[in-house]
């Protein structure tokens, strides 16, 4: 016989009425019933939800993962074992040092405020000095590097110093004060709406990707609550999107459901995104790209299923940004061929369900790093995104004090304090230096950077399918991002990777699977040909005498070694956040 699994998880109420009926109890005891019954409902419907997310088979892998977790923790605590591991993680600390922070008796090091002021020319000779101390390595004009610097050129750096000099200063919290300012971040804004089509959309600017995907993970969790009723939200994420949705899951009280991808063409499982979905779901996310290894979820797909569960959609383009909105225009978005190598997919507002898109504007679109722009398919939505405390004093005092100084006396109940995103005042010479950008660089700069750069990616791409053997992309990258893995039991591609940061690259790792990624910039262009040169000279090194003893190897391979390696990463992630601020 056919049972609902819903029925094993919920007592039936009629049931529990029943029974209370025929049983002769005080009102206290009836209480306490009511309280057991409602208590074993309420967690029943949280399991039950979670199994149907991530199917029984997941769920007990992941129990049992859980179980050998805690048994490790409990044993790494003997004595012995602490020992050992303070003693690992001693060397692990002088390591990211000896990386991290200059030493040697030419070091100076800046620990207390100067007695007296000093020059100008002082100070840009020891930022230069400064410059100098870890080595040559360092410089990232080199172009060996994987993302981190989306230099636009010389000329433009130019143009973003004039602008952070006009407007150093500024702060959009005072738009009365600096009303330029609030032009450019209200225009900026706009050329992005237009660029994601949706014109009559609305949005904010942010410091980053990371604030505007946790900017959006809040306003669809009040719109949620206000609208729905839900309290206890829950969102669902492929395993590949970017770890500031944990983290803002993690600061905004959202559970999160994290949906694998597709082993092969690496978009996200739609049969388990939907199994998610239930009636606590403010939010799906999908990536158009995703940072790990640059394909794209199915938002077509994904923006069905929010506009059937009257959900949201927020579509991660941090990455894509000015390379995703411009590849129809050159040509590239159909793939290579006629068919569906690398072909681009619908992803912006024209997807219908699609609700919210961020963007950020200080990757491919060269504004000054610490800018992005979250857009919102209407501007009612947006609201909730903001900040308003009706009631605090002090701007009820500032705004009283202007008005006595320029005798206009009004009475008011109370103050008012509002902004858009997390932070109150910003710089304005950031969001100057975004619009310099996207105004010197305009839509035909934009076009030939997405070729260029594209094209570059699927230079690279092409000649691991065709001519390295030993190794395969991952997926079908439509964009600027090209992941790679091995397919020879004979390679370790951490070991490759290890093998090209000796030859002066700055790759990214991956995990789940095991792999090597690079983000091409304008920087790649005039060094791909030496990439191609050392990646295969790096796989041939890795196979013939693998060394072990590398960071990817050793960090990578700490992550996956058991149970608790996560839990060892992450305390060498600890260590590493520590470095940053030795002085």
């Amino acid at each position: 016989m056919h049972m609902n699994m819903t029925s094993l998880a919920v007592p039936n109420p009629q049931f529990v009425s029943d029974w209370l009926r025929a049983s002769s109890r005080s009102p206290f005891e009836s209480a306490k019933t009511i309280l057991f019954f409602y208590v074993v409902s309420t967690q029943s419907l949280k399991l039950y939800r979670h199994l149907r997310a991530r199917g029984l088979g997941l769920s007990i892998a992941q129990g049992w993962l859980w179980i050998a977790k805690q048994a490790l923790l409990l044993a790494i605590k003997l004595p012995s074992a602490q020992k050992k591991i303070r003693e690992e993680m001693g060397k692990v600390r002088l390591d990211i040092e000896d990386k991290l922070v200059p030493k040697g008796a030419e070091v100076s090091r800046h620990l207390s405020l100067p007695a007296e002021g000093k020059s100008v020319e002082w100070i840009l000779e020891e930022m230069a000095k400064m410059d100098r101390e870890l080595g040559p390595h360092a410089d990232w004009r080199h172009g060996k590097i994987s993302g981190a610097v989306y230099h636009g050129g010389d000329d433009l750096s130019r143009v973003l110093v004039a602008a952070f000099e006009r407007y150093a200063v500024s702060n959009p919290l005072h738009p009365d004060v600096f009303p330029a300012i609030r032009k450019m971040e209200a225009e900026i804004v706009s050329m992005c709406l237009r660029m994601y089509n949706n014109p009559d959309g609305a949005g904010t600017m942010t410091s980053g990707g990371t604030e505007s995907i946790i900017m959006a993970i809040k306003t669809h969790r009040d719109w949620a609550r206000e609208v729905k009723g839900i309290t206890e939200p829950e969102m669902i994420v492929p395993a590949t999107a970017h770890a500031a949705f944990d983290k803002g899951a993690a600061y905004m009280g959202v559970k999160v459901h994290m949906i694998p991808v597709d082993p092969v063409t690496r978009k996200v499982n739609l049969k388990h995104v939907r199994r998610a979905i239930n009636c606590n779901t403010i939010m799906l996310v999908g990536s158009a790209i995703n940072f790990p290894d640059g394909n794209q979820d199915d938002i077509v797909a994904l923006g069905e299923l929010a506009a059937k569960y009257k959900v949201g959609l927020h579509v991660d383009c941090c990455l894509g940004s000015f390379i995703v909105p411009f590849l129809e225009q050159t040509g590239l978005a159909n793939g290579e061929g006629g068919g569906s190598r690398y072909k681009l997919y619908p992803f912006d507002f024209t997807v219908r369900g699609v609700s919210s898109i961020s963007c950020d504007t200080h990757k491919y679109g060269f504004a000054p790093k610490g800018s992005s722009v979250i857009m919102y398919r209407d501007a009612a939505l947006r609201r909730y995104q903001y900040y308003i405390a009706p009631n605090w004093t002090g701007l009820f005092l500032i705004i009283m004090l202007k008005r006595c100084h320029s005798f206009h006396l009004t009475w008011r109940i109370g103050g008012v304090y509002g902004s858009p995103s997390l932070s109150g005042s910003r710089p304005g010479a950031l969001i100057a230096g975004t619009w310099a950008a996207m105004q010197y660089m305009g839509s035909d700069g934009y076009l030939e950077s997405c070729r260029q750069i594209v094209t570059c990616a699927r230079l690279i791409a092409n000649t691991i399918t065709s001519s390295i053997p030993e190794l395969y992309v991952l997926g079908s990258p439509p964009a600027s991002v090209v992941a790679f893995a091995s397919k020879d039991e004979d390679v370790n591609v951490y070991e490759v990777g290890d093998k090209m940061s000796k030859k002066g690259w700055h790759l990214n790792a991956l995990s789940r699977p095991a792999a090597v990624h690079i983000a091409c910039t304008r920087l790649t262009l005039s060094v791909v040909d030496t990439f191609i040169a050392d990646l295969k000279e790096s796989v041939e090194e890795a196979k013939m005498a693998p060394s072990g003893k590398g960071t990817m190897v050793a960090l990578y391979g700490l992550g996956s070694s058991s149970a608790v390696g996560p839990t060892m990463v992450g305390e060498v992630a600890g260590i590493f956040l520590d470095t940053l601020y030795k002085a």
